[in-house]
């Protein structure tokens, strides 16, 4: 008797189970009848001229219009297939096509099955035929037989006169190609972009979350620099030039600012020439004139000038400061008088006298 049945619908959701057993050997059928056909295939999954051991086989065959209103049932492969073959796939089966018969609204399919089975040991096989049973809608059963299939399976002949045993080959590594490479370029810039932007943002949000930054007034700015110069320690005669450079550069830093004269690149006369039309007075005008041209000397000419001079420097420049400031003070109180407003009566508490940078 045939091994237990496997069945495998075309389509349609109610299983119809076998009736009546059927005597594959001495060939009663019951019901139906047999129905011999030719038609099925032997084919290897890989391709070439010769079956060797161990090449898989597909062993199956095609069906053609078969009506919808039919079901279709497989017997169970058996494991091994046969001496020295085994199963490695059951059956699997794929509608080929589906043609729709107008007259009725019927459909017609065609439909390919088969195993996969594989030899291992070389030799000349004939594989058993291949049934299926198809059940019609009135409930008749036919079964189909197709024709068997010869196969003849060789082996690699190996030459011992001339053969030499080599060693295991180690893995291959083929170069890189261009378009193997583009793909991770194309990511590494995307990745930098979203890095650039999302630091940006965060930038940004720091920024917005600070508002706006605080602009010092450029009197406190000149003062607070001028206070690193305190003290005779920057009157020695190696410490002059540091001295009178710190002095005169925070000095223009202050008229740039105040004045909105570009003192930072000008020579000491081109400073005092665009300070002539200012509101600085004369004696001021002066004091820091001297200053800046001593200053010259020191710085490239290398003069050392003497202790009383250079303790005259740091009060006359923060006079400077403050005098030229609280002349933009009583300006703005003017304006602001005038507009009708109410100045502001907060003095400046870094508005210091000049007699504090007196050395002690």
């Amino acid at each position: 008797m045939a091994a237990l049945l496997l069945f495998a619908w075309v389509h349609g959701s109610a299983q119809v189970a076998w009736k009546d057993s059927i005597d594959f050997t001495d060939g009663t059928l019951r019901p139906g009848e047999l129905i011999l056909r030719e038609g099925s295939f032997l084919k290897q999954l890989q391709p070439r001229d010769s079956v060797l051991i161990a090449d898989q086989l597909e062993y199956g065959f095609e069906l053609k219009g078969v009506p919808d209103s039919a079901s279709l049932a497989y017997p169970e492969v058996a494991q091994p297939y046969m001496e020295n073959m085994v199963t490695v796939r059951p059956w699997v089966v794929d509608t080929l096509r589906v043609q729709k018969v107008r007259s009725t609204g019927a459909k017609l399919y065609d439909i390919r099955a088969g195993i996969v089975v594989a030899p291992f040991e070389p030799g000349s096989y004939e594989l058993p035929p291949l049934f299926v049973q198809r059940i019609s809608k009135d409930g008749t059963v036919d079964t189909l037989r197709f024709n068997t299939q010869k196969l003849e399976v060789t082996t690699i002949q190996i030459d011992t006169t001339t053969f030499v045993p080599h060693d295991l080959k180690g893995q291959i590594r083929y170069p890189l190609t261009l378009m193997e490479v583009l793909p991770w370029v194309f990511l590494f810039f995307i990745g930098v972009l979203l890095l650039t932007g999302a630091i940006c943002l965060i930038l940004m949000s720091k920024k917005r979350a600070e508002g706006p930054e605080f602009e010092e007034p450029a009197h406190i700015t000149a003062l607070r620099k001028l206070d690193k110069f305190r003290g005779d320690k920057f009157w020695e005669p190696e410490q002059q030039k540091v001295f009178y450079s710190g002095v005169t550069d925070a000095l223009r830093e202050y008229i740039s600012k105040r004045y909105g004269i570009g003192a930072m690149e000008m020579t000491t006369a081109e400073i005092f020439s665009e300070m002539k039309g200012t509101d600085v007075p004369s004696d001021l005008y002066e004091e820091m004139k001297d200053l800046f041209e001593r200053a010259d000397f020191v710085k490239f000419a290398k003069f050392t000038v003497p202790k009383e001079d250079n303790a005259t420097v740091l009060p006359q420049a923060v006079r400077f400061v403050t005098a030229t400031y609280q002349v933009e003070v009583e300006e703005e109180a003017e304006e602001a008088a005038s507009e009708g407003e109410k100045p502001s009566e907060e003095t400046p508490r870094h508005l210091e006298n000049d007699e504090d940078y007196m050395p002690k």
